[in-house]
Order: structure tokens, then C-alpha cells, then sequence
């Protein structure tokens, strides 16, 4: 225990220490992270259909986690529809083996494709990791990103169990006929 000769002793020679300026660095210990900056695209590189980044989105998927994308300004309807399966799958891509970058060149031909085909509701097997180094899903966490960047995206999700589930998603693709790409029921 301190006696109180020693507090005293103590408060008489901090009696003029003043507080230190607060630092202009965020400490380590916060625990939020700000959210992501969307990459500027100029408007002519998004008029293209086949556009498709060639860098890394900046948002990550958690593993387990099931995501999904809305174009901004259409109904959740056109999501549960998509989640519901009620537009039939046309065509599929599986990237399960393919690199980083050999999985965006792919799917990028693969969305080409299928749009010039006119096709509405596609899938794309990412595969859940579980042969990539520690087991983390490598293509989900990007793939998302990926679409969603895309103007002939209207929405994605994960695919029903019978589908794949958590390993590959169901996309919907903005019909041939539409000039802005969002189409109004």
C-alpha cells in the first residue's frame, strides 16, 4: 500500500505535467475497417459488355458467408426469382484448377459468350478452396467482385445446394435486347 506521504509526494511532481497532443495515427487496436473504395471506371470502358476489370476488387467474402449482388434500381423480386431458380441455367463455366487470372480471362469469355447467345441465367463453379493452399476459397472472394463490376450483370447469387451451393453461383444477365442494360418488369 501507498502511504499517503508518498501520494503526496507523488501529485507534487506531476503537478505540471500536462496531457501529450493526441496522436494523428488510429491506433492498432481498431477494430473496423473502413469501407472499400469502388475503383473509378470511365463511363466508355463500361458501355462495353465484355467489361470486366483486370485488377482486384477491393471487397472480400468471408468464407461460409452467402452473398449476393443487386444491380441498384431493380426489385429484390428479380433476386428471389434469381435464388428460386426460376430462370433456368443456360450454361456453366467451372474454374475449379484455373489460376487467378486464368479464372478472369475465362470469365470473361464465358460472360461474352453467353450474352451474344442471349442467355439470361448462368453458372460459375468457383469452387470452396478446399484444394487451394490452406484450404481458403480463392476465387470466391474474388469472383463476386468481379461480376458485380460488369454492366451485363443484373444480379448474382449463391446457387441452391442442388446447384452447388457455396462453391459456385447463379448469374443473371441483362437480355440481348436492352440498350441500357436494366430492364424494368
Amino acid at each position: 500500500m501507498i502511504d499517503e506521504d508518498e501520494a503526496a509526494l507523488f501529485r507534487n511532481a506531476v503537478r505540471d505535467v500536462s496531457p501529450l497532443p493526441a496522436a494523428d495515427k488510429v491506433s492498432k487496436s481498431a477494430k473496423t475497417k473502413p469501407p472499400p473504395i469502388a475503383p473509378r471506371i470511365r463511363e466508355d470502358e463500361q458501355s462495353q459488355p465484355g467489361y470486366l476489370p483486370t485488377r482486384d476488387f477491393s471487397g472480400e467474402i468471408e468464407p461460409g458467408d452467402e452473398w449476393s449482388f443487386l444491380r441498384p434500381g431493380l426489385s429484390h423480386q428479380t433476386l428471389r426469382r434469381l435464388r428460386r431458380g426460376h430462370w433456368g441455367i443456360q450454361a456453366q463455366l467451372d474454374l475449379h484448377g484455373y489460376t487467378r487470372d486464368e479464372a478472369l480471362r475465362e470469365l470473361i469469355e464465358f460472360l461474352d459468350d453467353s450474352h451474344r447467345r442471349g442467355f439470361r441465367c448462368v453458372r460459375v463453379i468457383h469452387g470452396k478452396g478446399l484444394g487451394s493452399r490452406n484450404q481458403e476459397p480463392v476465387l470466391k472472394a474474388r469472383i463476386g467482385g468481379w461480376l458485380s463490376q460488369r454492366t451485363d450483370v443484373l444480379a448474382f447469387c449463391q446457387a441452391r445446394p442442388e446447384d452447388g451451393g457455396g462453391g459456385a453461383v447463379l448469374v443473371l444477365l441483362r437480355s440481348s435486347g436492352s440498350e441500357h442494360g436494366i430492364r424494368r418488369a
